[in-house]
């Protein structure tokens, strides 16, 4: 199998929406840049729905389900919007570098809007739960 981080846009694309994806290269990079090509193609509230649901079949397929976490992965992909992640004028290198908080510590963007209870909630996991602290952006 190729390694995702070789792999261009359409063939990590396929990969991820196919759960072809390598699971060792399918990390939190693999995340932000399977939402990131996502929101590229798709109107905000489509491209949210495709990740979650392209994240949720590949964490079934690879019998870890409950690594799936609803709210985190909806709330990050909509702080990634607001961060451009949708401008042609960014390419992949350009966002990540325009936004390393999202790549380094994306637990702490997250703690801004969100509680560590509301986010270990039975809940939260499941579906979308609006935050408890600061709004995301709209």
């Amino acid at each position: 199998m190729n390694d995702p981080k070789k792999m261009t846009d359409d063939e990590f694309l396929s990969a991820f929406l196919d759960c072809s994806i390598s699971p060792s290269g399918f990390d939190h990079l693999g995340h932000v840049r399977v939402a990131w090509l996502l929101l590229r193609r798709h109107p905000l509230d489509e491209a949210v729905a495709l990740t979650c649901q392209g994240i949720a079949r590949l964490a079934a397929h690879l019998g870890v389900p409950g690594k799936y976490h609803r709210t985190v992965t909806e709330a990050l992909v909509r702080l990634m919007a607001a961060s451009g992640a949708a401008s042609p004028a960014l390419s992949w290198e350009a966002f990540r570098v325009a936004n390393p908080e999202l790549m380094e510590d994306a637990r702490s963007l997250l703690a801004r809007h969100y509680s560590d209870a509301l986010l270990a909630s039975s809940e939260a996991r499941a579906v979308f739960v609006a935050p408890d602290r600061l709004p995301l952006p709209a």
